[in-house]
């Protein structure tokens, strides 16, 4: 059954996010015993938001107090935090972080002369449900100067120190060539890392992408 999680600082266009979907599917592989295999931890990388953004809520492509949309495909991106039994982890802050439609971060540090989108929010978080559950409306990332494309993802799990990892889009050629993907030389780790993106066939999102995420406890 479909479990309500209401955001109540956001006005109607955020009602998108105001319904969680219950997540069932474990989208990890099983492991020795029965354990699902972790989320292989990346870098951070250099642009963190030195300053949160004041409008740093789970919606992406719209920033509050403009009218426009992001540009890009506007995507529709959930997942669970899990530990290494497949127990939710609930209460975990979940932070998401990328390049906008024409490759530049919202960050200081990204001095490129490139357009600067500023109806992309660039950052988002969320607080998981109690099943583990969380939900984005970001764009789906395209290539960044020397990179794949990528969203980095931050999880504060309650009583631990952040995990760090990033997410990859499947099929993208770059993967074949992304220095930091390919330290990765399990191939089942690797994999878990590399995310489908389709079709939703409606709605307020044009893609869809799941994105579970496994943390080395429990």
């Amino acid at each position: 059954m479909a479990r309500i999680v209401q955001i109540p600082h956001k006005p109607r266009r955020r009602r998108f996010l105001g319904t969680l979907v219950g997540l069932t599917g474990l989208a990890s592989a099983s492991g020795a015993a029965g354990a699902l295999l972790r989320t292989p931890a990346q870098s951070r990388g250099p642009f963190y938001p030195q300053k949160l953004p004041l409008d740093s809520d789970s919606d992406l492509v719209q920033v509050e107090g403009k009218s426009g949309l992001a540009k890009g495909e506007i995507t529709d991106l959930r997942g669970r935090v899990l530990d290494l039994r497949g127990r939710a982890v609930a209460g975990a802050r979940v932070e998401i972080w990328q390049c906008d439609a024409f490759g530049r971060y919202h960050h200081p540090g990204d001095r490129r002369n490139v357009a600067l989108d500023p109806n992309f929010q660039g950052y988002g978080r969320f607080t998981t449900s109690q099943e583990g559950g969380y939900r984005f409306r970001t764009i789906k990332p395209v290539p960044y100067p020397g990179r794949a494309p990528h969203i980095h993802f931050a999880v504060t799990a309650p009583g631990a120190d952040p995990f760090i990892t990033q997410m990859y889009v499947a099929g993208a050629p770059e993967n074949e060539r992304d220095f930091l993907l390919n330290r990765i030389s399990d191939p089942r780790l690797r994999a878990r890392l590399i995310v489908a993106f389709t079709p939703t066939g409606g709605g307020s999102a044009g893609l869809k992408a799941r994105f579970d995420i496994v943390l080395g406890q429990g």
